[in-house]
Parts: C-alpha cells; structure tokens; sequence
C-alpha cells in the first residue's frame, strides 16, 4: 500500500475523475468508486450529487466492530442504512421525539430524515450502503482522507478536531452531544 500523499499531496488519490462529474451513465466495478478511509471505515463514493443534479448520493462503509458514530443531526440531509453484511445498532428519535435504539441485521433498512438526532453503533464487522441527500457523501471525504484502496486493511485515518468542525460546518451537521439513548434491549 502506499501512503505518500499524506507527506506529499500533490501525490494524492488517483480516483478525481472515476466519477463523471455530471449525469451520464455510467458503470463501476466491484471496489471501484471514491474511497476515503475515516477512522478504521472505508466509505466509497458511488454516485455523487454531481452525478445526479444535486438530487442524491450513494455510498457504502466497510466498518469494523466496536465503531461508535457519535450522535449527530443533519439541517438538510436524509440519509438511510442498508446492512449488507454484519450488524448496526441504529439510534434515532422517532417522529414523537422518542429516543430508539434498533439492531439490524443483513437485509435491514433505517431511515432517518432530516432534523433528527442520530448515531450508531457496528456492532460486527459490518458492510453498509446508504442514499442521502446530494453533496452530503463528500462529507466523508472531507472529514476523512482520501485513499487509492478499496479496503479497509490500512491505516485507521483520525481527523483533528479543527477538521471535523469544519465538515460538519461545511455539511450543516451538529454533533449533538446532550443526547442519550436508551440501553440495548
């Protein structure tokens, strides 16, 4: 593997222009796409807002055990979960402003609109694909650091603090640490 960009950028990822950049269609290849490592997550970009007039993205995540994504809202951001393989444990306020926490398995689906409060949990090794509104899966890759490799075998990546403010601030996310969910059942 090599990591050279993070001493010399103009070294960097060689996936600017995988992606179109405008609506035509397209195929990709399994493991091909925009892949930025965040943590120990490899997040790759399928289809950007670029793609669809703005209209939405999708991405996936290779997610080992124990992640924890913090408890957060988005201003304008849908975004759903779709566990290919391995098991989340999803939290979101429901629309009564109940606080619930959901296990899903491979198969399962969540749903979480713009506005509510939500975090996760991979509770094993696990393999997501997720739509959310267009612009908002470049968050990854502004939070995170890009990366050649379609795997998640390679150094974890962990952002600044400075860093993760400005994504959230570019993306309209809060991190909203008031929050607390109820014990898994």
């Amino acid at each position: 593997m090599s990591f050279e960009y993070l001493l010399d950028p103009a070294r960097g990822p060689r996936w600017q222009g995988v992606l179109p950049g405008r609506p035509v269609p397209y195929v990709l290849r399994r493991g091909e796409g925009e892949h930025a490592m965040l943590f120990g997550d490899l997040f790759t970009v399928l289809v950007s807002g670029d793609e669809t007039q703005g209209q939405f993205g999708i991405i996936t995540s290779s997610s080992p055990a124990g992640d924890v994504i913090p408890t957060h809202a988005h201003d304008g951001t849908h975004e759903t979960f779709f566990v290919l393989s391995g098991l989340v444990r999803l939290f979101f306020e429901d629309g009564e402003g109940v606080r619930q926490s959901q296990l899903l398995a491979p198969g399962d689906f969540g749903f979480v609109p713009a506005g509510y409060a939500h975090a996760y949990q991979v509770v094993e090794d696990a393999r997501m694909t997720g739509t959310m509104s267009g612009g908002f899966e470049r968050f990854f890759q502004h939070i995170g650091t890009p990366t050649d490799h379609a795997t998640g075998d390679q150094p974890p990546f962990v952002p600044d603090v400075a860093r993760m403010q400005a994504a959230a601030q570019q993306h309209r996310m809060q991190f909203r640490r008031d929050v607390e969910w109820p014990a898994p059942a």
